[in-house]
């Protein structure tokens, strides 16, 4: 299965015992025969969780009838959640690095489950700062260090995929709407009898707002758990069988390795930065306006073509692509690099931002393509990521580079909507809008996404005075982790943490399809 080329120089310091002391990073390395394909469903299983971020759109009329106040006070929610992700995956970065992923990840945890705890206090007593405390900024703290904590663990298990091994991982984070949107609707429904999901103007309590905070907080700790269960880090000196690391060949791979704090002081950091920011920003302005766009792109005087509920479907067949681009653009770029497959993401983009400015409004079949592959490579840009950094900085403290680098997430999260939402606020107010409103909009995002690829096409491999010396690979170096003798998880334990994950996809993609089906019926 593997092989162990490092041996220690020492005998490790035994480990702490008890149950907090289980979360040590010397608990987590991996035995010897340990199945490397049991750690991608303990990734998936915090990234479908906190992905619920994605469904806020769920309860957001019911929050501001709750809360007497307008949209613009509850979207304010979802900007600090993503500001915060930001934020606390650069600020604990290195700390994740060196505490390990079971650490992380049961910190993610505690903070998203009592961040919806909070949160449901805060709709009881209807004290939206309560709100703003909870889920945005507890819960994006969770978002942030959950995010990143399995990311730099699954590209050290599978060195020979990176792209695959990330993709899989925040693949997750990008479907956790398709669990969360359904899931929550079919809760509110059964903690008021009155809520109505297939009437728009249907509005959930307060009571049941405060069950469904509860009730996600407490589920999502539980599928958590059975991540920080089931994550391992492989011993120092780890590699796949038939593995030779020098027979990875590509432009901007090499045997470099380069410390966090160095790396942010490179032209290629801030260059891919750049890449970053114009990718979110482009997605995020049609991922913020999906149901009301595709509305007003088939309007035809005060009334559209495209029913409330067919802008649903429109919105849960977004997620999916969101989704799956996460998984099969980032394993493309195992083959063509990381480099091309951002080539294409923003070329493309700008190609299909294009068209869907011009003739996205010809066809409901055609608009719905159009900008579900424009959503693909938004979720792709996400997962490449990771590996990209991987290219340019080694594996050293990649987690911790990579945290730093989603600060161009938490400022596209705040830019794109407010590009989009000023254009639009000029155009018209909401429910009077065309397509030619939107088509400022649309053509802001090419040149948002001609930055991008221009910053893409100037990245090179990391000049050597940037590497880590000996001494300073030993500094950052997060542990050295040392086999530990025990029993290996068996196939049943693989079997059901898959059979879990793929279950929990399962019935987000069912109730998705389902839904999707009134955009064409």
């Amino acid at each position: 299965m593997s092989r162990q080329t490092t041996t220690p120089t020492a005998p490790p310091a035994a480990p702490p015992t008890g149950l907090l002391g289980r979360l040590d990073r010397r608990h987590t390395v991996a035995p010897a025969g340990f199945n490397r394909w049991l750690v991608p469903p303990a990734a998936l299983a915090v990234h479908l969780c906190i992905g619920q971020v994605y469904a806020t759109s769920v309860y957001k009329t019911s929050m501001v009838a709750h809360f007497s106040t307008g949209q613009t006070e509850i979207g304010v929610v979802f900007s600090i959640a993503i500001v915060m992700l930001g934020l606390s995956a650069a600020v604990f970065g290195t700390w994740v690095e060196k505490v390990g992923p079971r650490r992380a990840m049961f910190t993610a945890a505690c903070a998203w489950a009592v961040g919806f705890l909070v949160a449901a206090l805060g709709i009881a007593t209807t004290q939206l700062w309560l709100l703003y405390l909870g889920y945005g900024v507890i819960g994006g703290i969770g978002l942030g260090i959950g995010y990143i904590s399995p990311v730099s663990t699954l590209i050290k298990w599978f060195p020979d995929r990176p792209g695959l091994a990330t993709g899989l991982a925040i693949m997750g984070f990008g479907g956790g709407a398709l669990l969360a949107s359904p899931l929550s609707r079919q809760l509110l429904q059964a903690y008021d009898a009155s809520y109505k999901p297939s009437v728009s103007s249907s509005t959930a309590d307060g009571h049941a707002l405060t069950l469904l905070f509860v009730t996600l907080g407490v589920v999502y700790f539980l599928v958590m758990m059975v991540g920080v269960a089931n994550i391992r880090v492989p011993a120092t000196g780890w590699t796949p069988d038939g593995f030779d690391p020098s027979s990875v060949k590509a432009p901007l791979v090499g045997t470099q390795a380069v410390t966090a704090a160095q790396a942010v002081r490179t032209p290629q950091f801030w260059l891919l930065w750049v890449v970053l920011f114009c990718n979110v920003t482009a997605g995020i302005g049609i991922l913020e306006q999906a149901s009301p766009m595709i509305q007003d792109f088939f309007r035809s005087g005060s009334t559209s073509a495209v029913t409330v509920a067919a802008a649903g479907g429109f919105v849960g067949l977004l997620s999916l692509f969101n989704m799956a681009g996460r998984f099969v653009w980032s394993s493309t770029s195992d083959a063509i690099g990381r480099k091309p497959v951002y080539v294409l993401y923003l070329g493309g983009g700008i190609v299909l931002y294009l068209l869907l400015a011009t003739v996205g409004a010809s066809a409901t079949w055609l608009f719905v393509l159009l900008a579900a592959l424009i959503i693909s490579f938004y979720g792709g840009g996400f997962a490449t990521a990771p590996a990209y950094l991987r290219d340019l900085f080694g594996t050293l403290q990649v987690g911790a580079i990579h945290g730093r680098l989603l600060t161009a997430w938490s400022a596209a999260g705040v830019a794109g909507p407010l590009v989009v939402n000023g254009f639009l606020d000029a155009q018209g107010k909401p429910g009077t809008l065309s397509a030619s409103a939107y088509r400022p909009a649309l053509l802001t995002m090419v040149g948002v996404l001609a930055v991008g690829l221009v910053a893409n096409l100037l990245v090179r491999r990391v000049a050597e005075k940037h590497h880590a010396t000996g001494e300073q690979r030993e500094a950052a170096a997060s542990a050295h982790d040392v086999a530990t003798p025990g029993p290996v998880p068996g196939g049943a334990r693989l079997l059901l943490s898959w059979a879990l994950i793929v279950a929990l996809l399962a019935y987000g993609v069912v109730q998705t399809l389902s839904t999707a089906v009134k955009l064409f019926t």
